[in-house]
């Protein structure tokens, strides 16, 4: 499949939903991404560390939110761009493709969601809960969160390679915790969705420190990742450059 623009083993800075315009239909074999989850936090301008290692990193570091993007947007029009990104999403995957889609339960108002609303109307194959030992919680009012649920939304086609479906349907992997990002995704959680295609073109659009590009590199794979943010992608371009 020739691209229109040169893509692959890229991180592209811009809008998600334009940027993947130009990627054409059926070309990707498996995405992967974690997009911001909409917690209503507003937009803390904080200076970060300037490499991977995280050696600035801490409480207050973390819960900053996000460079670009405010994560505090009325909850439908939230959905709205989330359903949108998932319909562009499901456009440029192959028949054999999928997407894994890590979201954030949550409850509001009383309320338990686990965002199916965002998932409505898409061919869910099955929610893979991963379980994140450890972690802090400093609030008093409730236990610690464990979980979040990633959704397997796939083509008719898709097919899970020899031996992987093992892994079963709960997976335990601890959280990344070395990162200049907010809310980095382990590179391990990452490396296992990857292994679930026999395909060779990986895509995020919310690549954010660029793991699943690094994942997608340690196991062969072309990558193309979308940040809006020009300061993650320089940062996920030099991460990418020293991962072997």
């Amino acid at each position: 499949m020739q691209f229109p623009i040169d893509f692959e083993n890229k991180i592209i800075c811009g809008n998600c939903l334009e940027v993947m315009k130009d990627i054409p239909d059926s070309s990707i074999d498996l995405i992967v991404t974690s997009p911001p989850y909409n917690l209503k936090i507003n937009r803390i301008k904080k200076e970060i560390s300037k490499n991977w290692k995280g050696k600035s990193n801490n409480s207050k570091l973390q819960s900053a939110s996000y460079d670009i993007h405010n994560d505090y947007m009325p909850d439908d029009e939230y959905l709205i761009w989330q359903k949108n990104v998932l319909a562009e999403c499901l456009r440029v995957i192959k028949d054999t493709g999928a997407i894994f889609y890590n979201q954030k339960w949550r409850v509001q108002k009383g309320e338990y969601k686990m965002r199916l609303d965002i998932i409505e109307g898409l061919p869910l194959r099955q929610i893979i809960i991963w379980a994140k030992p450890g972690g802090i919680n400093f609030s008093e009012t409730f236990f610690l969160p464990t979980f979040e649920p990633i959704y397997i939304i796939a083509k008719p086609k898709f097919r899970l390679p020899p031996k992987i479906n093992a892994y079963g349907d709960v997976w335990s992997i601890t959280t990344e915790r070395k990162s200049w990002h907010p809310a980095a995704f382990p590179i391990e959680l990452a490396v296992r969705c990857i292994q679930a295609t026999t395909g060779d073109l990986i895509l995020d659009p919310f690549s954010g420190s660029g793991t699943t590009a690094v994942a997608a590199k340690q196991l062969g794979k072309k990558y193309i990742g979308i940040d809006i943010s020009e300061d993650y992608c320089k940062k996920a371009e030099e991460r990418i450059i020293l991962a072997k």
